[in-house]
């Protein structure tokens, strides 16, 4: 039998998963507010409800990913829903809300069979180190005082070195795609990012009327404009 902590917004409305309700699991509710997501009780396996707010299932995903947590983690949505997921969410499998108990049972057991492959990730380049699990990241050893969403941005870029990112592709990975700011947002949190990186400001280049990118040590930076 495995302990399942259920993260849903309304932790005392309609079950997320119906199909739990007909397995022999030990489930546990508990709102999925960020603010709590570092203090989960112990578990075999965390269902996130994705059903109605896929932004705060994503934020979710991604936080119990970067928490480095050993539980694997099923994302809950409807079938719309299902065309807006992406695995760089951080979920281990994704499962319809509908799913029968067969299918809901088969997918835990095989999240909770697979063997932990993945090493925390450490992003090294350009004389840059990011931490995920510490939310930290250094430029040749020195602590950089970054905010959260610089420390997201500069994550984000250095894990897809030389790929350019337009910035409304910026704005749906790193912001959320249901962002309600302006391209504008991108540009001010480059600009501080650059301020934050002095004289490797150029890591971050920018592909003159398309976007930015993260610059390896052998790549020339770009105009900006």
């Amino acid at each position: 039998m495995a302990v399942l902590v259920v993260l849903t917004p309304a932790p005392d409305a309609e079950p997320v998963l119906p199909a739990l309700g007909l397995l022999a699991h030990s489930i546990r509710h508990h709102p999925i507010e960020p603010s709590r997501l570092l203090s989960l009780p112990e578990c075999s396996a965390i269902v996130v409800d994705g059903r109605d707010d896929l932004v705060a299932a994503r934020a979710a995903c991604r936080l119990l990913q970067t928490a480095g947590g050993e539980a694997p983690v099923l994302l809950v949505v409807t079938e719309g829903g299902m065309s807006a997921v992406s695995h760089e969410w951080g979920f281990a499998d994704v499962v319809l809300a509908t799913a029968g108990p067969a299918e809901v049972d088969a997918r835990l057991r095989l999240a909770l069979s697979r063997p932990d492959t993945e090493a925390p990730v450490s992003v090294q380049a350009s004389g840059i180190t990011i931490d995920e699990q510490s939310y930290s990241a250094k430029l040749h050893g020195r602590p950089l005082d970054l905010t959260y969403k610089e420390f997201q941005l500069l994550h984000f870029l250095a894990t897809h070195p030389s790929r350019v990112f337009t910035r409304e592709q910026l704005l749906s990975d790193v912001w959320g795609y249901d962002y309600f700011g302006g391209t504008r947002t991108v540009d001010v949190h480059v600009r501080r990012l650059r301020a934050k990186l002095g004289d490797a400001e150029q890591v971050i280049g920018t592909v003159r009327n398309v976007g930015y990118r993260f610059n390896l040590n052998d790549e020339p930076g770009q105009a900006t404009g």
